[in-house]
């Protein structure tokens, strides 16, 4: 296959994670009303984690400490940023769910700075300013608060970014299938621990959610994960920005289409900034360059 047709698959293959991605926010709406939430999700973690690791089988000869290390760090955020994310959602919408999720993005430069000393340029103060417009239109209701729902989605927003922080630290020069695996297993372990210390389980287990938590593990965790390691691989990183910023329209498509949400003037305002400043934080690299094509072709 020429390389052409690999980078049209690498498209897809990131655009069809985002359009699972995005249905899963209402997949997870629906489940919550059977299942609580850290008991999902240790489910979803464990069926995820296992089949990566069965894909990866190979690759467990290299397990070493800073594998271990590693993707235990990147399981407790995923455990952080789910936990915040899936209870959060028992509070609200998954549109609104999908789009505060999103600004994980805007924060990471943010952290980044913190972590690594390197400032936030212009591109990202301004796209933190546009998202801070849009978190409010979201998020504050008519008494000026913030719902519990909305809350919590904000934070899990933070969990993200560390994720991203911290999988940029160790996946470099290492099996990015061994480490997700690992992380899957420890974000069930911590999901599990968590479920035994504050929830009830079911007194049966709802086979009305066996589809949903098949989904749940195979789709839109095995899957997506595999599928996104693949699609960045052979997709410019500002194209591939640009994809999964779809994501979070996604999100709310399904959620008006299924879960019924109402979507006011006020909500679309609100997500069309929230959208507006991923792009500007994910893709400034493009602008620059289109910028500075011309002259590189004229001085050619």
């Amino acid at each position: 296959m020429n390389e052409k047709k690999i980078g049209v698959l690498g498209r897809l293959s990131l655009l069809m994670c985002t359009l699972v991605w995005g249905s899963s926010f209402v997949v997870l709406k629906n489940t919550l009303d059977v299942l609580p939430p850290f008991t999902l999700l240790a489910v979803r973690f464990a069926g995820g984690g296992v089949v990566m690791a069965l894909l990866c089988a190979r690759e467990w000869k290299k397990l070493d400490r800073n594998y271990l290390l590693g993707g235990a760090l990147m399981g407790i955020c995923l455990f952080a940023a789910f936990g915040t994310q899936t209870y959060g959602l028992t509070f609200t919408t998954p549109g609104i769910n999908a789009f505060l999720t999103a600004t994980y993005s805007v924060i990471v430069p943010f952290l980044a700075w913190l972590v690594y000393k390197k400032r936030p340029d212009g591109y990202n103060l301004a796209a933190a300013a546009i998202a801070l417009a849009g978190v409010g239109l979201v998020s504050v209701n008519e008494q000026l608060r913030i719902g519990p729902g909305e809350l919590l989605t904000l934070i899990c927003g933070f969990f993200y970014a560390w994720h991203i922080l911290v999988t940029d630290r160790f996946v470099r020069g290492r099996s990015v299938m061994l480490l997700t695996s690992i992380q899957f297993l420890s974000a069930a372990v911590l999901c599990a621990g968590a479920a035994a210390l504050t929830e009830t389980p079911p007194a049966a287990f709802p086979t009305e959610a066996v589809g949903s938590l098949a989904y749940l593990c195979l789709g839109c965790t095995a899957l997506c994960y595999f599928c996104q390691a693949f699609g960045q691989k052979h997709t410019p990183p500002a194209a591939s920005a640009v994809i999964l910023t779809l994501e979070s329209v996604f999100g709310a498509l399904f959620s008006a289409l299924f879960y019924h949400e109402t979507v006011t003037l006020r909500l679309l305002s609100g997500f069309a900034l929230i959208f507006i400043a991923v792009l500007v934080s994910e893709v400034k690299p493009s602008f620059g360059l289109r910028r500075r094509a011309p002259e590189r072709s004229g001085g050619g």
